[in-house]
C-alpha cells in the first residue's frame, strides 16, 4: 500500500476524533490507496473469560478498518452499511492488526475486506478472523467535512 504522509496524518486525526477508538487505544498505521491498517495493543480489559481477545474487539477493529479503507478510496463521507465477520481461531497475541482493502469502489457503496491478525511478541502474524463489509458513501465526499468514522 502506498500512502502519502499527509494522508496518514489526516486519517490519524480522524481516528483521534473518535472517543471509543481513543478509549481502546487504537492507532492507524497505514492509510491510502483504498487500504488501511488499524492496530491496538491487547490488554486484559479486552479479553473474554478464556483469555482470548473478545469478539466485540475484533468486530470493532474490522468495522473501523473497513470504513477507513473505503474512505481512503472515495473520500471522508462514508458510513458502515453492514459487515460480516468469521472467527477462524481464538485471538491470542500482543497486538491486534486489522488490515483492510477496497474490493470495489462504487459511487454509493464500497465493498471492502479485512484480515484480522494477532501479532505475537516475535512479530509473527496469525490470521484469526476475516470480515467483509459494505460502506455507504454519504453524499459528495469531496465537499463535506470529515465525520464519523471518516
Amino acid at each position: 500500500m502506498e500512502a502519502h504522509a499527509s494522508e496518514l496524518v489526516f486519517g490519524q486525526k480522524v481516528l483521534e476524533a473518535q472517543p471509543f477508538s481513543v478509549l481502546l487505544g487504537a492507532r492507524l498505521t497505514a492509510f491510502g490507496d483504498g487500504a488501511a491498517v488499524l492496530e491496538l495493543d491487547v490488554r486484559d480489559e479486552l479479553r473474554q473469560q478464556n483469555g482470548f481477545v473478545h469478539g466485540g474487539v475484533l468486530s470493532y477493529a474490522a468495522d473501523n478498518a473497513l470504513t477507513f479503507a473505503a474512505g481512503a478510496a472515495v473520500g471522508p463521507s462514508v458510513l458502515t452499511a453492514g459487515f460480516t465477520i468469521d472467527y477462524l481461531r481464538p485471538a491470542r497475541g500482543e497486538v491486534l492488526r486489522a488490515r483492510a482493502q477496497v474490493v470495489r469502489p462504487g459511487r454509493t457503496r464500497v465493498v471492502c475486506r479485512c484480515d484480522l491478525l494477532m501479532v505475537d511478541a516475535a512479530g509473527v502474524e496469525t490470521l484469526c478472523a476475516v470480515a467483509q463489509g459494505t460502506i455507504a458513501v454519504a453524499g459528495d465526499s469531496g465537499s463535506r467535512p470529515p465525520h464519523s468514522p471518516l
